[in-house]
Parts: structure tokens; sequence; C-alpha cells
């Protein structure tokens, strides 16, 4: 009992302060001594009392070689407290759990969104609870008044546009209150944040629907993967070994994040891809396994919830049935341009509007939301795009005209010019209002915004082409048309558009492509994807902009190594601090390690020689420094050791015949454990194992810290901790 008090005593100590970063190889030595202790207890308690087989350590070894072809039923059972010595089916489980929670919750999210959108127009005659398209589910015309339950506030366009406003202004209130008073966390998108923190930054208690019911220039989808990640980080500490492990850990935050894009898009695939390309800077195959594992889960939760009841993941899901044209290719590529500098412009003006809202909004932060949704909603309204919720917006962009998608004469050629004139309005509205509430103390994200934008612009270029078909048909650009069959079909310049904008913005190209996919399901349009998006990342390139997550960032002062590649051309001594606080092996006494510990700040100590030479031997923490001085001094106390005059030595002694704690002996004989960084050796060994009047840290060194030359390029150190994590 007491060694197990002592043990939480330890871990408590380790964990990592707040906004400080996670020493990875620390982390990897401990898993490592602790995989070596788990199988040595499975071997030795499932075996006989004289090590002979026995039936349950043969069903063990059975269960653990076909551990990878396990049915779902025996995944499911991973967790229960019989199996814990499978760690694999540990992961797994918790990967269905969090992908469970996360599509639940993705589910409810739609399903309240599309409600207090639709509840700025009216309500529901037959039942207060349902939206517009549910109450109106059996009327198949789109026609206004053709639904009689459906009942708008006032017959009055002023009367409408106040209550609109009102609404809006008041949901962005509710939103924005929330967030102050209860989870300050939850502002913004959460995509920056979350990428330092896989890449092992450590902010505590970091770990909404409301707001996109205001109508505000924002998505859910960003915030979508911080709440998928806050699902993660909950379950997993449900369970010790992730609890106490910050690389496993990260490895579930990072399957959590690959599902959070899951549901927001209804693509398990792009998902993985957008954990992958845009959230960790180092991905295993096993961690892979895991993102496309909790991304398969959420999305089959999600299908099963089936939050619109028409089957589909999200609500602006399509399909095509024609093809295109290779003389489209002159219009993709103006569609790719304008979303490389869509990107470039969006990233640029919000750091300004940020540096801004940092100086003078800071102390106003609801009244800015508030503010910023008034407005939306004022001008918004008398935009037939703007007015309605941005993903119902993107499912009518992208739909093709045959089959019932003439919204509001959109298809129609009497009013193609004056639609042309909408989107563009609707483009440029929607820009300004992206890049001024972007950032605002509310939950927002920019994905769906920026491929609002791209669609309202796409569809635009797109009625334009079929405007200039119609008016000379028998062009010799338009000759490999076949006549009495639509030609130009401009939903997918939308669906283009859409594509286009969110890769310039979020700077990410092969996820866009697969998204784009398991939206349409259509293969003749990778190929056009893939053109639209290599001209917005060349874009992008020539202006060497970089996405608007990882600019936050610098804006935000996290510590993030980017991927991009620089050429220093400069030893790493150039960049090394030529003095350092060190601590000699031997000759220390206690009261100087104190007071090297109260004057520094550093979170760690090289251990050198006591010579000149100064040759490195170890290194220690100060972390596990504090926790032996505090155990010394309350041995002191009972009338042991720790007194001024108490000698310190860093480095283990083997010929020393003190007497060791409870098996420490076999412990400090296994060859295979790392020794010096293990939280479960017995916390009065420093004690136990020392002289009369010596305490002993070598235990806690760290005796293989890794170093690098003085003369290696800077580039490969900076390479090496990458690789780190």
């Amino acid at each position: 009992m007491a060694h197990a008090v002592e043990e939480e005593e330890l871990e408590s100590i380790r964990r990592y302060e707040d906004f400080t970063t996670i020493d990875w190889i620390h982390d990897s030595i401990l898993e490592h001594n602790r995989r070596l202790r788990n199988e040595r207890e499975i071997a030795t308690s499932l075996r006989g009392t004289h090590g002979e087989i026995t039936l349950q350590w043969a069903w063990a070894q059975l269960l653990r070689l076909s551990s990878s072809g396990q049915s779902w039923f025996v995944v499911s059972l991973a967790g229960t407290p019989g199996l814990k010595m499978y760690p694999s089916w540990i992961a797994l489980s918790k990967a269905i759990r969090a992908g469970i929670c996360i599509g639940l919750n993705a589910a409810l999210i739609a399903i309240l969104t599309e409600w207090l959108s639709d509840l700025k127009m009216g309500y529901c005659s037959d039942g207060w609870w349902l939206n517009q398209e549910f109450c109106c589910w059996e009327i198949e015309t789109d026609g206004e008044g053709a639904c009689a339950a459906w009942k708008p506030w006032t017959k009055y366009t002023a009367g409408m546009w106040f209550i609109y406003t009102t609404l809006a202004s008041l949901f962005a209130y509710i939103a924005a209150h929330l967030v102050r008073s209860f989870a300050p966390y939850a502002a913004g998108s959460g995509i920056s944040e979350i990428k330092c923190i896989i890449s092992g930054f450590v902010m505590k208690g970091y770990l909404g629907p409301l707001v996109i019911a205001s109508g505000l220039s924002v998505g859910k989808e960003g915030p979508s993967v911080h709440v998928a990640c806050c699902i993660g980080n909950v379950v997993a500490r449900l369970f010790p070994r992730f609890a106490r492990s910050q690389g496993k850990m990260r490895e579930i935050i990072t399957a959590a994040s690959a599902a959070g894009v899951a549901v927001a898009f209804g693509s398990p695939i792009g998902g993985v891809l957008f954990s992958i390309e845009e959230m960790s800077n180092v991905f295993s195959i096993k961690t892979m396994w895991r993102s496309f594992f909790c991304a398969l889960v959420a999305t089959v939760t999600l299908s099963a919830m089936n939050p619109y009841r028409t089957g589909k993941l999200v609500l602006f899901q399509v399909t095509y049935d024609r093809d295109w044209h290779f003389f489209e290719i002159i219009f993709f590529v103006i569609i790719g341009i304008f979303g490389g500098l869509y990107g470039v412009f969006v990233t640029r003006f919000n750091l300004q509007v940020a540096a801004f809202r940092r100086k003078h909004l800071t102390s106003f932060p609801i009244t800015e939301a508030v503010t910023l949704a008034g407005l939306t909603a004022v001008f918004g309204y008398f935009n037939r795009f703007l007015r309605i919720d941005m993903t119902e917006s993107l499912y009518i962009l992208f739909r093709e005209c045959e089959g019932g998608g003439d919204y509001d004469n959109l298809c129609q050629s009497a009013a193609q010019w004056p639609m042309v004139n909408s989107l563009l309005l609707a483009t440029v509205f929607r820009f300004a209002f992206v890049i001024l509430s972007y950032g605002s103390k509310v939950p927002a994200g920019i994905f769906v915004p920026s491929m609002a934008i791209g669609a309202t612009y796409g569809r635009m270029v797109g009625i334009i082409v079929k405007a200039m078909y119609r008016s000379h048909p028998t062009s010799g650009i338009f000759a490999a048309c076949t006549p009495d069959v639509p030609c130009i079909t401009p939903g997918t310049y939308a669906l283009l558009g859409a594509a286009a904008a969110l890769s310039g913005v979020m700077r990410i190209t092969v996820t866009v492509v697969v998204i784009m996919f398991e939206l349409t399901g259509a293969l003749t349009y990778i190929l056009p994807t893939m053109i639209v998006l290599l001209v917005t990342k060349s874009v992008g390139d020539w202006f060497d902009a970089e996405g608007i997550a990882d600019e936050m960032i610098k804006f935000n002062g996290y510590p993030y190594l980017a991927k991009n590649e620089h050429a220093f051309n400069i030893p790493v001594s150039r960049v090394m601090r030529t003095e350092l606080h060190t601590l000699a092996a031997a000759g220390l006494q206690l009261p100087a390690v104190v007071e090297k510990i109260n004057s520094t700040a550093v979170k760690g100590f090289p251990i050198v020689t006591p010579d000149e030479q100064r040759v490195l031997l170890g290194y220690i923490g100060r972390t596990e420094l504090n926790y032996v001085l505090r155990k010394s001094i309350i041995s002191a106390r009972r009338g042991r050791q720790g007194h001024s005059e108490t000698r310190c030595t860093f480095v283990p002694d083997p010929s020393s015949s003190a007497p060791a704690a409870d098996g420490l002996v076999p412990y400090l004989a296994d060859p295979d454990v790392i020794h010096g960084m293990d939280e479960d050796d017995p916390l009065e060994m420093s004690v136990s194992t020392a002289m009369d009047d010596v305490l002993d840290f070598g235990p806690w060194v760290n005796q293989t810290p890794i170093t690098v030359a003085p003369q290696l390029s800077l580039e490969v150190v900076i390479q090496l901790f990458r690789q780190l994590g």
C-alpha cells in the first residue's frame, strides 16, 4: 500500500508544467521500462510455481499471436481489466470509444445548428423542435408558401430582418458569454493549438453550435477537431497506461483529430490524411492505423445517427454523373489562382486584425462577437446566399441544375447575370467578414467559410462559362461539347472553387483532393481537383505563404518546429550556449545542490566529471532533483541522513555494498532495463543504497543522453529534433 502511494506521488511530480515542452527521450525510456516489466509480469504470473507452462499461459500466448485478427467483439472487450496485459487491444478499444463519442457529438451538433439556423427565419407549427427540412419533409416543391407547417415570424420584410438580426446577435452573445465564463480555451479554431500539443507542447485545460447559428462567417469544422481531441483525451485518461505516457496520449489525440475531420466532412480517409499532412510532424504506421480506426468508427456512428435523414454524412454531399472537357482546364486554372490569392490575403489581413484585436479588443470579447454577428446579419439578410446556413449554401451551389438544383432561379438563363452579381457580392462580403471574424473569442473554424467563399466564386465562373457557351455554341473552344446535352456543369466549378479556397488558406493538397472525392464519389473529377490545387499551391509558394494555422502559431508565440526546410549553412555550435549550469558527478555537498536549483530556472542539469575536462556523464531533470531532495529532508527529520554535511554523488557505484531496497538488486541486474529514468523505482533507493553520509542521485540520472558534435550542421540537428517529435 505504501509503495502504491509513493508511486502515485512520483507520478504527480513528473507531470509537465503548463506551457512547457515534453522530453520525448525521457518519455520513451519510461515506456520502454514499463513494457519490459509488463512482459516479465505476464510471463511469471501465468506460469506455474516452478516455471512450468500452464494452460492459462498457453492461452495468453495464443491470444497475443492472434491479436491482429481479432473480431470487433474481442477488440471492444480490450479495455476490460481481465485483458489489461494486451496494450494493442487497449489502444484499439480507446479508438472505438473515442470514435463513438466523436460521432455522437458531431451528429448532435449538426442537428442543433440546423435547427438554430432555421429558427432565425421561422418555426414549425407541427413541432417547435423541428427544423425547416424536417418540418416540410413530405413537401417536394421548394416554392415560397408550399409548406403550410413552416411559419415565418412575420410577413413583413422589415420585421423579418429585425428578428433575424436580433436572434443572430443573441446566439453570438450566448456563445461568447459561455466561452468567457466557462471555457476560455474554446475560443478560436483550435487547429493551431492542437498541432502544438501533438508536437509536444503542454497546454493544460485546453483539451460550438450557437456561434454557427448566429451567422458569423466562421464554421464548426475547426472546433469539431478541437472537441474530438478533447474527447480522445478524456477517454484515454481513464486508463493509466495512456494517462502517464505523453507519447501514447498524443497518439490518441492524433487519431481523434482524424476522426474530427472525418465527421466534419464525411471523409474518413480524408481525416486520416489531414492528421498526417497537417497535424503531425512525425507519423508512424501504428498511429495511422489508429487514426483510420477511430475515423472509421466515428463515421459509422454518424452514419447510424443519420442527422439529415437522407443517408448523407454531411449536408453538402453530392454526386455528379457528367464528365468534364479539356477546354475547361483554362477556367480551372483561374479558379486555382483565386484559391491561392484568397489564402494569401486572408492569412495576412487576418493577422493584422488579430494584432488589432490583441491591442484594443482584449477586454471586450462579447461585445466584439455580438457586433460582428449583428453586422453580418444586417448586410447578409438581403443576399440569398448569405442569409442561409453555409453548409446549406454549399449544398445548393454544388448541385447540378437537373434534379431539383434550381434554387431561387439559380439555373435560369433569364436570371443568370443578376445571379452572377449576387454570387460576386456574396464572395466579397464573406471574404471581408471571414478576415474580421476568424480569431474572435468564440468557437470559430475557417474550413467551411473558406469553402463557401470558393463555392460562390466557382459557381459564378461556371455560370459565366455556361453563358459563353449558350451565346457561342459553335465556337471552336466548345467543339468538344455534344449537341442537346448539357456541356457545362456550374456545380462542379463551385466544388473546385471550394477545394481551391480550402487548400489556399490551410496550405494542404492531398487531403483536400481525397475529401472532395469522398464528398462526390466522382473519380472523373479527381484530375480537375488536382489541377486546381496544383495552381493554388503554386500561387501560395510564389508569395511564400504558409497556412493560417501555422501563422497563428507564430503570432501566439507557441513553440513549434515547422516542416519547412531551411538552409542555415552554419554548425550547431554557432547557436549553442557556451556557459551551462552543470553538476559535478562527485564532490558536491547537499547545500551546494540546493543552491544550484534555487539560483537557476533550467529544466535539468548535465552531469560532468569533477576535473577540468568536464566530460559529460549523464543528465538529471530538475523534477527528479527536487523529489530526491525532498525525500532526503523527510529522512533527516526521521533521524536518518540529509544533514548539511551530506555529500552528493550522481554516478552509481557498481562496487558499492550498500543494502538495496526490496526488488532493487534483480532490477539493476537486468541488462535490458535503461536505468536512471524509471518512475517505478523504489522511492527510498537514494537513501537505502547510500553510505552513511552520501546521498546517491545515480538511479535518477539518465546515463545515455543524446548528444551531437559541435561541428554538426544546424540543419541536421533540426531534423533530429523534428524526428524526436
